[in-house]
């Protein structure tokens, strides 16, 4: 049982908080700061097993990888400590459990969910060909907005759209970090990262998203007329990036490391600059 749990990564969290802080600001824009327990229940369980469920699809297409990787060697699928028959039949089970979770919802949700899905399943093929894995994996960290969107009953409008980008960003730069840890062993094996493509500019790549990702949300903030509760957590949230700045400027592994788990706390503070706005005004 330990080494499926490991499998679906339930071990460590992080990776369903930066799925779900996204979702959770959408999903209070979008129901006006009123999202109901229905909505609220169905998009976290729907977020653990999407989650769990790419964790495990990554897994299953980089077993071969991952055993000369040393951060990633003993996986239970690297390390074959569970058969990879045992390991389609676990992600069958989560997907039908996330598919669950989507029939409460409308049928424009459904047509989403399928996005969502498709992404996650062949975002651990891009790392083969694609220069920049961590955008792609940013577009699939983001389907839960317009899906709270549209859930909502709600068009997909320009909020929609800037919660997404912002979220592209914001993937790019916390995964180009985690991608710094394992850069010498991706450029032995062969496997594509933005902390390679991005050369010696890694670290003014990582500040330009984090700026674009704070320029999205406060444009949201301006078109969705937020009040200053909002820009004070706005604030907040570019003193903790201008912290992480200091924290990885010798591109230290463990520094940079650190500081990917840290962004937890950077979603956090955007939910609650929307969270206290949507307090203050009614």
């Amino acid at each position: 049982m330990r080494s499926y749990f490991h499998l679906m990564r339930l071990d460590k969290p992080i990776g369903i908080f930066l799925l779900l802080w996204p979702t959770l600001w959408a999903l209070l824009i979008a129901s006006h700061g009123h999202p109901s327990i229905q909505h609220l229940t169905i998009f976290i369980l729907g977020t653990v097993l999407m989650r769990s469920a790419g964790c495990v699809a990554n897994d299953i297409l980089d077993r071969k990888f991952d055993s000369f990787v040393t951060r990633t060697k003993l996986r239970p699928l690297a390390n074959q400590s569970i058969s990879v028959k045992n390991a389609f039949f676990l992600l069958i089970t989560l997907l039908l459990g996330a598919l669950i979770c989507v029939l409460f919802l409308n049928e424009q949700s459904f047509y989403f969910s399928l996005i969502a899905l498709f992404l996650a399943l062949t975002y651990p093929l891009t790392k083969r060909f694609f220069v920049m894995p961590q955008a792609y994996l940013g577009l699939s960290f983001g389907m839960g907005i317009p899906i709270a969107f549209v859930a909502n009953d709600i068009s997909l409008t320009l909020t929609t759209w800037l919660l997404f980008f912002a979220n592209v960003f914001w993937a790019i730069a916390y995964d180009t970090l985690y991608a710094v840890t394992d850069k010498n062993d991706d450029l032995k094996i062969g496997i594509r990262s933005s902390a390679i493509w991005f050369g010696n500019y890694v670290k003014e790549a990582i500040m330009f998203c984090y700026t674009c990702m704070m320029g999205c949300l406060i444009w949201v903030g301006q078109s969705e007329n937020f009040s200053w509760p909002f820009y004070g957590f706005m604030m907040l949230s570019l003193i903790f990036i201008g912290v992480l700045c200091r924290q990885i400027r010798a591109l230290n592994p463990k520094a940079c490391f650190d500081a990917f788990l840290s962004n937890n706390y950077l979603g956090g503070l955007v939910f609650l600059g929307v969270f206290f706005h949507y307090l203050y005004v009614n």
